[in-house]
């Protein structure tokens, strides 16, 4: 029968790992792009003649990876909508960026009461090997729902350390690209981030590894789309897995 999967060699030389949430740990990613969709649809509609919200292209160049308030912002301007910025705390709607965001966080926390969000096998099976091998895990997101997911799936666990859009606000940290939420999951791991690898499937998360110096940027790119494997090396991947259960090598047979 077959052995104890072992981790591949480009893992053997570090001593921490911090995943992304969203599309790495958990499959978040299409009720996260369906509820942007129903907060950007009725703006480009009232601008006239503007095709609606992709919910996997402009997903992916737009908002994946970046904090909801940034997400908004880096779409609208990109479709020419110029407005205001408003706050976090704006009620929903599309008078302004945070109330477009805060549309956008309405519809999907109505999702979650209604559908559970799944794991990815394969991630939860790297990291019962790391979790064997003594190696600590940290998750990272930008989203506040991030914590309550993990704990939701039964996984929560599984990391020694957590840092979410909750902690972010709480600490005043910039979102992806820039590097300071892997940097404080690192650091709460007491791990120096050339010692440590991040596992991201969003351009913005890969180019935050990157940018923070740490020693193996992993990009997962589970589309096979235009953004997909070549985008995530530009941006900084070391290596491309299409799932991180690839970041394992099977068992000798016994």
């Amino acid at each position: 029968m077959s052995g104890t999967p072992s981790l591949a060699a480009c893992l053997h030389s570090l001593r921490a790992v911090v995943l992304d949430t969203d599309g790495v740990i958990i499959d978040s990613a299409p009720a996260h792009a369906a509820a942007w969709k129903g907060a950007f649809d009725p703006c480009l509609a009232a601008a006239g003649g503007q095709r609606p919200f992709d919910p996997v292209d402009d997903y992916l160049r737009h908002v994946d990876g970046r904090s909801r308030q940034d997400g908004a912002a880096a779409f609208l301007r990109a479709r020419g909508l110029d407005l205001p910025p408003g706050t976090p705390d704006d009620a929903p709607g599309t008078d302004t960026v945070g109330a477009v965001a805060a549309r956008k966080d309405e519809l999907f926390t109505a999702s979650l009461r209604t559908t559970a969000v799944p794991t990815w096998p394969g991630t939860l099976r790297l990291l019962r090997v790391l979790g064997d091998a003594g190696v600590p895990c940290a998750a990272v997101s930008a989203s506040r729902h991030a914590t309550g997911l993990l704990s939701a799936a039964g996984v929560l666990g599984l990391f020694a350390a957590v840092v979410d859009g909750n902690e972010a606000q709480r600490l005043g940290l910039p979102g992806k690209p820039d590097p300071a939420l892997f940097l404080e999951a690192a650091r709460r791991l007491g791990v120096p981030a050339e010692d440590t690898a991040v596992v991201e499937d969003a351009l913005a998360g890969v180019e935050a590894g990157r940018r923070g110096g740490f020693g193996l940027v992993v990009g997962v790119d589970r589309t096979a789309g235009p953004y997909s494997a070549t985008a995530l090396r530009r941006r900084g991947a070391d290596v491309v897995v299409a799932d991180p259960g690839e970041l394992l090598t099977p068992g000798e047979e016994e």
